[in-house]
């Protein structure tokens, strides 16, 4: 039987570019897609991926793994609106925590080869930057509380069972299929979505935030290299930008690229200020190329962004919890 590669949230940006990557530069494997299209498009799956409609936070997925022979499974299903996740604690929970959960017993059922999940800088909270893996994680927000959770779980799964894994820290990535139409989180793809839409961008607090930005093109190679190399089992490894920005200037030079926009300032957020990490295991490790400038980053995915089509914006209806709620989201 064909060996089989799995990618949850195979319609987001990370899951269904890696899956292009694979089936371009991996034809020896059959690539297996789930993604419930909550936050992804199905637009964005690529020819040739099995895909499967599924909500892994609930569904059983058990007929995947007997279908297929699995040997690496990537799990970049989440929902990550870092800033939201107070207002949404139980959704957030149960679509990152839960759901990373009922993967793991899956990985451990079917003896898959290695699960790489895709954790966050979210989980350093507010340590001294550059955020090392070494560091204790001290997260501020329920979302960062929910993937440090999901990271433990992951390494008492390989205590306990033998799973073997690899947890990525990205931050900050984007690029083409980053889904643009969700107000809550990706920064650089809502201010496309607001001069698309004639709208200024906007910036919570100051903007003297700081954030190192990734162009999904320099991650896709690593991402690979931490299924498969030895030097990647059982590794905590930050994935992606060296060069940190502060939010004021990233928004400056997406205003040039775009032919010139309006700023507004909005209440600050409880954030944390300046949030970038170290990068020398990931260049160790994953081979890791921080090649592509954010501005030249940034040309590539505005051509992107004015070729789709005018899709109306993801907004919550309502919260779980609106006390302490910001203005800009009632």
């Amino acid at each position: 039987m064909k060996k089989s590669i799995l990618i949850t949230g195979v319609a987001g940006l990370l899951g269904s570019r890696m899956a292009n990557w694979l089936l371009l530069n991996k034809p020896e494997y059959t690539i297996v897609g789930i993604d419930n299209l909550s936050g992804g498009y199905l637009e964005n799956v690529p020819e040739g991926v099995s895909f499967y409609q599924n909500d892994i936070s609930r569904d059983n997925i058990s007929h995947l793994f007997e279908i297929f022979n699995i040997d690496y499974v990537y799990h970049f299903a989440a929902y990550a609106a870092e800033g939201l996740s107070p207002f949404i604690r139980q959704y957030n929970y149960t679509n990152n925590l839960v759901a990373t959960a009922n993967l793991i017993n899956k990985c451990i059922e079917f003896d898959v080869k290695r699960l790489i999940f895709t954790s966050s800088m979210a989980v350093y909270g507010t340590g001294k930057p550059p955020f090392d893996e070494n560091d204790q994680p001290s997260p501020i927000d329920p979302y960062g509380v929910a993937k440090y959770a999901c990271e433990m779980d992951i390494k008492i799964a390989g205590d306990q069972h033998g799973l073997d894994w690899c947890i990525i820290r990205p931050h900050n990535v984007y690029g083409d299929n980053q889904n643009i139409w969700d107000r809550y989180r990706n920064v650089l793809g809502i201010w496309m979505f607001q001069k698309l839409n004639d709208q200024p961008f906007t910036i919570f607090g100051d903007g003297k935030q700081q954030r190192a930005f990734s162009y999904m093109d320099d991650c896709l190679l690593p991402l690979w290299i931490a299924a498969t190399s030895e030097n990647s089992s059982k590794q905590i490894i930050n994935l992606g930008g060296t060069i940190e920005t502060s939010i004021i200037d990233a928004a400056e030079i997406l205003s040039k690229i775009v032919g010139g926009a309006e700023i507004q300032f909005l209440e600050a957020r409880h954030e944390v200020k300046y949030a970038f990490p170290t990068f020398k295991k990931s260049e160790e490790l994953l081979d890791y190329k921080d090649t592509t400038l954010l501005e030249e980053g940034l040309n590539k995915m505005w051509q992107w962004a004015k070729k789709q089509p005018k899709r109306p914006r993801q907004e919550w209806l309502s919260y779980e919890l609106e006390k302490g709620l910001y203005q800009f989201w009632k």
